[in-house]
């Protein structure tokens, strides 16, 4: 165990803060006006989106509180390749790699968020600016809060996302309806009659945030492990309470506390990334025993509904996740596009070098396969570009016979928050197109204009003044 300058460390959202500043200071807006905590900051992230733009925001003045609000921190993908210190183009591959490659992590003794420490009731979490996402949400959501755990049977630990709704100065709805390693740590404990120890993490890195949706991995590896890899170093972690738990040490607040055995209450609805508000939930409870943050605390938040930064990580993860199954039977497969507008989950577009008959159909049921949102799987030629819409579209409408390249699986388990499943069984109808051009036989040749003519054409227009 050592000790570190937290501070100063580059793990940090501070870290990632003073990173953007630097490197990316157009990408970087800090908001001084106050604004209001209902609704002001997901108004204004999502008008920032209609205008093209992606920046990190820091809101200083969120409902009169002195603790500053940041946001969009995972709404870009050059900020989050930068972070990984590669091109956009690589970051999916890139992140695929770096998970396969844990780096075990490291305790160290001191930690930033140990400077002010609120325990038992004088806790009260109405005091932090928690903003109102939507108008239907049943109230403030905690929107960006990691939640920490151990396994009751193994002991390995496990972060990840999930919503929390204010309850009240202590208490907090949680949804756990992802049904993955949280889900299943507290229908453990609670099949022994015991709550659930967590602790809820706030104002992370974002390779944290990316390391955390990982989900292709051993039961035995944590996940701060890969988070670890991410970075290319050990991940520097804090014993936070009296339970064992460790969370990451650079972190601006932590929430310690305890998801309750045997209770339910109404949770939600909450705008989700689906573009809806969702009703669905597991309706489990966390109480809150003590906080513990930095003097000088950020809070963090992540605008929810379709904003990019609640979406745009689950496409990268999904990206490096689907095309790390695919690369292990076809490794003429290039790449894979879970496209933002398909709510960064329930589509995913393949690239591939077909070399024989049969590939896309292998490559769509491993897609399936593998990521329980997708319900849609497009694989194209290496020609098409998959991050361009209108060229799959193209593709579609030009090399699918519909009869034999259209394949349909009904009844497959898929995501409770998802609006078109089965509202008893969550289940769904999942479908696969072969969008490539037929094997053994001539095809029509596709239309190209060699790319040294497209660069005279774009120098011709510059000089008559025409901005591409």
């Amino acid at each position: 165990m050592t000790g570190f300058d937290a501070s100063s460390d580059s793990q940090s959202l501070r870290g990632f803060l003073s990173m953007v500043e630097s490197k990316f200071p157009s990408e970087m807006l800090r908001v001084n006006q106050p604004v209001s905590r209902e609704f002001d900051t997901t108004a204004i992230v999502f008008e920032l989106e209609r205008a093209g733009k992606s920046p990190v925001v820091v809101f200083e003045n969120v409902g009169g509180s002195t603790t500053p609000v940041v946001t969009n921190i995972a709404a870009n993908r050059a900020i989050l390749a930068a972070c990984i210190g590669v091109g956009v183009d690589d970051l999916p591959t890139a992140f695929r790699e770096r998970c396969q490659k844990p780096i075990p992590s490291q305790l160290v003794e001191h930690a930033a968020w140990n400077e002010v420490v609120i325990e038992g009731d004088d806790v009260d979490l109405t005091t932090l600016p928690i903003p109102s996402q939507f108008s239907v949400d049943a109230a403030p959501y905690i929107t960006a809060g990691q939640i920490t755990a151990r396994d009751p049977v193994s002991g390995v630990d496990t972060s990840g996302f999930h919503r929390l709704m204010l309850k009240g100065r202590n208490r907090l709805g949680v949804s756990l309806h992802s049904r993955r390693r949280m889900y299943e740590f507290h229908r453990r404990a609670e099949e022994r009659g015991e709550n659930l120890p967590a602790a809820i993490t706030l104002g992370v890195h974002p390779l944290h945030y990316m390391g955390s949706m990982t989900y292709a991995y051993a039961p035995s590896v944590r996940k701060f492990d890969i988070i670890g890899g991410l970075f290319q170093e050990p991940y520097r972690l804090a014993a936070c309470g009296d339970k064992g738990l460790q969370v990451p040490a650079g972190a601006e607040i932590v929430i310690e506390g305890e998801i309750l055995a045997g209770v339910r209450e109404p949770e939600g609805p909450f705008g989700e990334f689906t573009g809806y508000a969702s009703h669905r939930s597991t309706q489990n409870v966390f109480v809150a025993h003590r906080v513990r943050m930095r003097r000088d605390a950020y809070f963090h938040s992540v605008v929810s509904g379709m904003s990019k930064d609640h979406i745009l990580i689950s496409c990268i993860t999904r990206e490096g996740e689907i095309l790390n199954a695919l690369k292990r039977n076809l490794p003429n497969v290039i790449a894979v596009h879970v496209p933002h507008t398909t709510c960064g989950a329930f589509m995913a577009i393949i690239s591939m070098k077909k070399t024989a008959a049969g590939e896309p159909q292998m490559a769509i049921m491993s897609a399936l396969s593998t990521e329980l949102y997708t319900k849609y799987v497009i694989v194209v030629d290496e020609d098409v570009d998959i991050f361009d819409m209108n060229d799959v579209m193209w593709a579609i409408a030009t090399r699918v016979h519909a009869e034999k390249d259209v394949v349909m699986i009904p009844g497959v388990k898929s995501a409770i928050i998802d609006p078109t499943s089965d509202p008893k069984l969550f289940t769904v109808t999942k479908m696969g197109i072969d969008a490539t051009r037929p094997s053994g036989v001539d095809f029509a040749e596709r239309l190209v204009i060699p790319e040294e003519h497209r660069a005279t054409a774009r120098d011709i227009l510059a000089a008559a003044g025409v901005q591409l």
